[in-house]
């Protein structure tokens, strides 16, 4: 089993930074991609950013010149740095990856980090 354990989140001011981390462990195979994704109250899950490799990056366009994904392959821990916050960015962020063996692709969630952005 594969545990993912998220930090960073908490209350920040409209135009601050938070840094979200979150580490992998347990029975990895091979990660094929690392994720953030976000839940506001009453609204689906929805892509924050995504990471495959340093070329192949995705980001919500909500997010897009204001974040910065990245991850260090050797702790299996993925990073979300998110500059100039709204209010609109107030959600439970998720942590994601997609772990591979052979043809099989397994999907694994953290636990949520709540992200309030408000004066």
């Amino acid at each position: 089993q594969v545990q993912l354990v998220e930090s960073g989140g908490g209350l920040v001011q409209p135009g601050g930074s938070l840094r979200l981390s979150c580490a992998a462990s347990g029975r990895i195979f091979s990660i094929y991609a690392m994720g953030w994704y976000r839940q506001a109250p009453g609204k689906e899950r929805e892509l924050v950013a995504t990471i495959i490799s340093d070329d192949v990056i995705k980001y919500a366009d909500s997010v897009k010149g204001r974040s910065t994904i990245s991850k260090d392959n050797g702790k299996n821990t993925v990073y979300l740095q998110m500059n100039s916050l709204k209010p609109e960015d107030t959600a439970v962020y998720y942590c994601n990856i997609k772990d591979k063996f052979g043809s099989i692709v397994m999907d694994y969630w953290g636990q949520g980090t709540q992200v309030t952005v408000s004066s």
